[in-house]
Formats: C-alpha cells, sequence, structure tokens
C-alpha cells in the first residue's frame, strides 16, 4: 500500500513541477517580450535611447525590437499650432504696435529633436525666441502702412510675414529638427494707451487725403464743365449756322413760290392780301368808315368785285396795246 502511495504521488509532483517551469519560463519570455519589444501608432516617432543616448530612430508605423536595457520615446508627428502671447514691437517710424501671430509647425528630425529640445515644451519656447527675433526685425524694418493701409500698392504684410516665416523655417531645422509650415500674423494692433492719439492722427491724415481727393475732383469737374461748355457753344453755333442757312433757303423758297402762285392768280392773291389787313387792322366790334373807290369796301359791297376790277383793267390794258401797237 505504502508503495502504490508513493508511486502515485511522484508522477503528480513531476507534473506539478514541469508547470511550473513551463510557467516562469512563459513568464520569463512575456518579460522579455516586454522589455525587447515596442509598438509605434501611426502619426508617431519613437527614438530608441541608450543611457539617455540615440540610437535609433523610427518613423514608420509597426513592431519594433530593443535590447532590454534600452529605452523607448515616442514624439507626436502630427501638425501642432502654437499661439505665443501678444508682444510689443516698434515700426520703422517708431511706432509701437502689438502683434500676436500663430506658428504651424512639425517635427522633422526626431533625434536632433531630442537631442536639442526634447519635448513639445522645449521645442515652442525655442520657436517663439525664434519668433520673437525674427518678427520683430522685420516690423522694426517695415512702415506701418506695411501693415495697416487702405493702399494695395503699400500694404506688404502678406510678404514680410512669407520672408518671416523662411527664416524661422530655416533656423528651428537646422538647430532643432523642427519644420516650420507658416507663420500667421494673428492680430495687429496699437497699445491701449497709444490708440487715441493714433487714431486722431490716423483720421486727421485720412481726412487731408479726403480733401486732396476732393479739390482734385473738384478740378477735374472745372476741366470737364469748361470742355462741356465749349463743345455745347460750338454745337450751339454750328446749329445756329445751319439754322440760318436752312432759313435763308426756305424764305428764298417761299418767296419764289409766293412769287408762282401771284403770277398764276393775282386776283386771289389780292384777296388774301386785303383779307390779312382787314384782320390786322380792324379790331372786333369796331365801326369802320371807308371811301367808296377802296378796295376793302368794294369786297364788303360786292364779292365779284375782283372780277369786274378785273375786267375793267383788261379793257382799259387793251385800248392802251392797240394804241401802241398803232
Amino acid at each position: 500500500m505504502a508503495g502504490v502511495d508513493g508511486s502515485g504521488k511522484q508522477p503528480t509532483t513531476r507534473r506539478r513541477g514541469r508547470i511550473a517551469v513551463a510557467l516562469g519560463i512563459a513568464g520569463i519570455i512575456a518579460a522579455m517580450a516586454k522589455l525587447c519589444c515596442f509598438t509605434v501608432e501611426t502619426g508617431e516617432y519613437a527614438v530608441v535611447t541608450e543611457f539617455g543616448k540615440p540610437v535609433q530612430v523610427i518613423t514608420a508605423p509597426g513592431l519594433g525590437f530593443k535590447r532590454p536595457y534600452q529605452n523607448v520615446r515616442t514624439f507626436d508627428s502630427r501638425l501642432f499650432a502654437y499661439t505665443p502671447a501678444y508682444t510689443e514691437f516698434l515700426t520703422l517710424e517708431k511706432t509701437p504696435v502689438v502683434a500676436a501671430s500663430t506658428v504651424l509647425w512639425r517635427i522633422s528630425d526626431p533625434k536632433k529633436f531630442f537631442e536639442t529640445v526634447f519635448d513639445r515644451a522645449g521645442a515652442e519656447s525655442r520657436l517663439g525666441d525664434i519668433l520673437f527675433a525674427e518678427l520683430g526685425a522685420a516690423i522694426g524694418r517695415s512702415p506701418l502702412v506695411a501693415f495697416v493701409s487702405m493702399e494695395p500698392n503699400a500694404f506688404r504684410a502678406q510678404s514680410i510675414l512669407a520672408e518671416v516665416s523662411g527664416k524661422c523655417r530655416e533656423i528651428a531645422l537646422r538647430d532643432y529638427g523642427i519644420e516650420v509650415i507658416d507663420v500667421l500674423l494673428r492680430s495687429f494692433d496699437f497699445p491701449k494707451q497709444n490708440r487715441p492719439p493714433l487714431y486722431s492722427r490716423m483720421k486727421s491724415e485720412r481726412g487731408r487725403l479726403s480733401m486732396k481727393y476732393r479739390s482734385e475732383g473738384e478740378e477735374e469737374g472745372l476741366k470737364v464743365r469748361a470742355a462741356a461748355d465749349r463743345e455745347k457753344s460750338r454745337i450751339l453755333s454750328e446749329a445756329l449756322k445751319l439754322a440760318q442757312q436752312h432759313r435763308g433757303e426756305g424764305e428764298g423758297k417761299a418767296a419764289r413760290i409766293y412769287a408762282e402762285s401771284l403770277s398764276k392768280g393775282p386776283e386771289f392773291y389780292e384777296f388774301v392780301r386785303t383779307m390779312q389787313a382787314s384782320r390786322n387792322l380792324i379790331p372786333k366790334g369796331t365801326t369802320l368808315m371807308l371811301p367808296a373807290d377802296s378796295e376793302l369796301f368794294g369786297l364788303l359791297q360786292d364779292s365779284s368785285h375782283y372780277e369786274r376790277g378785273g375786267a375793267n383793267r383788261k379793257a382799259a390794258a387793251k385800248p392802251r396795246k392797240e394804241g401802241t401797237m398803232r
């Protein structure tokens, strides 16, 4: 019975021992895998360091391997927007202004980034120093109208910011492994204590320009009106000349027509002239005393006055003609 009991316990103990050994080996393998393997997510960079010194840079997502005593530092590879605080600068005319900008940046060289600035806070601190120096220098070299102006030729803010962005990009990439995408001007204003006098000066300047434009406009208006008056006088004189010419031609034609009409019907013409004279000389309701031998009396007395007068004239003219012929 003792042998049976002893033989039954011995396989169980061995099995438990093998399970414990297997579990230990699995734990050791898991620990080694945890110490030697790491993953890089999408949108991340990884830097493997050995006693604080970078020895490997991984920029592609996936599974990475390292030695157990090495460490892994990950960095975000996405785009960052850094907005420093408002800063006061002086323009070329020594006018104080307050400017604020935004820097769009991302990590370009993870190894240099780790060695120089170490993290995002350090990177933005260095970017703030670079931006302050370059933006202040650019504003100091430029007049105020380059940033605040209503004239398209004087406004140069975009070109100035492009120059600042290029210089910041060059310095940040060379010294810190940071790629500056763009520099944007978020705000550009005057200090609160200087705004009233500056606004008054700008208002007076605008008033001076408006007076200048108004006087120039009035001068141009006088020129235009003078030219219009000259053109009007020329047109009127030309029209008057043409009117007189046409009137002369019309009067000549009218005289010719009157002469032709008179030659065709002298009795009718005499009748019309007599009626016109009576209308002009005798107002309505007037009592008129006429001699018996007047043309008007004969016309009013007898409607065939002109017919008899014409016959008498023909009769009177015929003997003279005969006498003349004799």
